[in-house]
């Protein structure tokens, strides 16, 4: 038997969480949710050294009946990560500025 044959599989990690959509304010309409502070340590904690460009965290995200693939973005002014949210999702979950909207996410 290999050690190889010992590993145990990647456990997927996945939170839960509410957050208040907001809109960023600038040129562009971008919309994103601020993941609290406890989660984002522990995802911090899980993908210390590999983090993507910027930091960013890739994950898989499910709001309703909406899934899709995208990254978490450090905010140094939110001191915390960054959920984008695109139209497309806001559209189908009925979703505007100030609404709270339950998330999980897994990293992917």
């Amino acid at each position: 038997m290999t050690d190889a044959s010992l590993a145990l599989p990647a456990m997927a990690h996945t939170f839960g969480f509410t957050a208040t959509l907001w809109e960023y304010d600038g040129p562009a309409s971008w919309f994103f949710l601020s993941v609290p502070t406890d989660v984002a340590d522990e995802i911090a904690d899980l993908t210390d050294g590999r983090a993507g460009g910027f930091g960013s965290v890739r994950v898989h995200v499910h709001v309703g009946g909406s899934r899709w693939s995208t990254s978490l973005f450090p905010s140094k002014q939110n001191a915390t990560y960054v959920l984008p949210v695109k139209k497309a999702v806001r559209r189908a979950e009925g979703l505007d500025d100030g609404d709270l909207v339950s998330v999980e996410i897994t990293l992917a």
